[in-house]
């Protein structure tokens, strides 16, 4: 992996995107993982910070992000104590890109400890596996180097569900260290590529919105993503997933389908 990050910063909120965002099916756009990462940034930066962690984000993708020159605003939409919503966007070309919002609560240690739910473990980190698990695109797909990927079960090219641990390489911004909820971020919006019930060769998978509700952050730099579909009878389907640690469940995904032949 030869790009150091996913954006640059070139100004106060402002960005220039890498080869390590690309989509997998036009290396000219996004794949929408580094831009839901880089508005959860904006609104993690906004209000009382990590003060109040994040509960929920959710990210409507207005259609393609090119590569190029971003800006993010933030603001917090609705202040309280323990709880709070904010709103972010992301510009790109002069043009409204993505809009998110979420939602913080705040968290205190210990509090639920004698009735929480029973950790669920992921299955160990397999060792490396020897090969390009992205049969059908390109080896230079930055996103997908940008990430390591060691598969438990199901692969890209295997219609159905799939479960994968993931490490992100790189940082989300240049220079900075990136948080947690950001990484899980960068990886959340993959769960309908890798988990889709028909050939990709053939049919179209668009999520237009990513959710993620976190129950806590990650931590550790792997995360086990497990990842499934189901489509209905009449274009449209579900794409959900969970993303654990050692510990357990660290956040659930969801996402609608536009499903249609290519």
């Amino acid at each position: 992996m030869t790009v150091g990050a996913f954006y640059l910063p070139v100004g106060e909120n402002e960005f220039e995107s890498t080869s390590a965002t690309a989509s997998p099916w036009d290396f000219s756009l996004q794949h929408g993982g580094p831009p839901a990462a880089l508005l959860t940034r904006a609104m993690q930066r906004c209000g009382a910070g990590g003060a109040t962690p994040l509960a929920r984000v959710t990210v409507d993708f207005l259609g393609g992000i090119p590569q190029g020159r971003l800006r993010t605003e933030a603001r917090v939409l609705r202040p309280g104590r323990r709880v709070e919503l904010l709103e972010a966007e992301l510009w790109a070309d002069g043009k409204l890109a993505v809009q998110a919002s979420a939602w913080r609560i705040r968290q205190q240690d210990g509090a639920t400890a004698a009735v929480a739910t029973p950790a669920v473990l992921p299955p160990p980190l397999p060792a490396p596996a020897a090969g390009w698990p992205f049969g059908g695109i390109s080896r230079d797909w930055g996103y997908g180097n940008a990430i390591e990927w060691r598969f438990v079960a199901g692969g890209f090219a295997d219609p159905g569900p799939a479960s994968v641990w993931t490490r992100v390489r790189i940082p989300l911004v240049d220079g900075e260290e990136s948080t947690p909820e950001q990484r899980a971020m960068i990886v959340a919006d993959s769960a309908n590529g890798l988990s889709g019930e028909l050939p990709m060769a053939d049919w179209l998978f668009i999520p237009p919105t990513l959710s993620v509700t976190f129950q806590r952050a990650p931590e550790s730099a792997w995360m086990f993503l497990d990842a499934a579909s189901s489509i209905g009878p009449n274009g449209t389907g579900i794409a959900q997933g969970t993303i654990t640690d050692e510990r357990g469940l660290v956040c659930r995904i969801s996402q609608p389908l536009l499903v249609a032949p290519r």
